[in-house]
């Protein structure tokens, strides 16, 4: 029973880290989108792909999580 307790608790911390990743490195990238500054219409279309990949990233790191078939594979 333990082991399986173990188990949850590993993959758990691995989805915190895999969020704090994801969102540290969005929020780099749009910082620094905002640090060039590219014009505007530029500007947002940028944003809106980071955006995106995150979001996509995020619900396939949480459907794996949950034990389902995720979308997109890596290995």
């Amino acid at each position: 029973m333990f082991a399986a307790i173990n188990l949850s608790l590993q993959g758990l911390l691995e989805l915190v880290l895999y969020i704090g990743l994801i969102g540290g490195v969005c929020w780099l990238l749009i910082f620094l989108i905002d640090y060039w500054k590219l014009p505007e219409p530029f500007n947002k279309v940028a944003k809106i792909i980071v955006m995106t990949v995150a979001v996509i990233l995020l619900i396939n790191e949480l459907i794996g999580f949950f034990g389902g078939q995720t979308p997109v594979r890596w290995r």
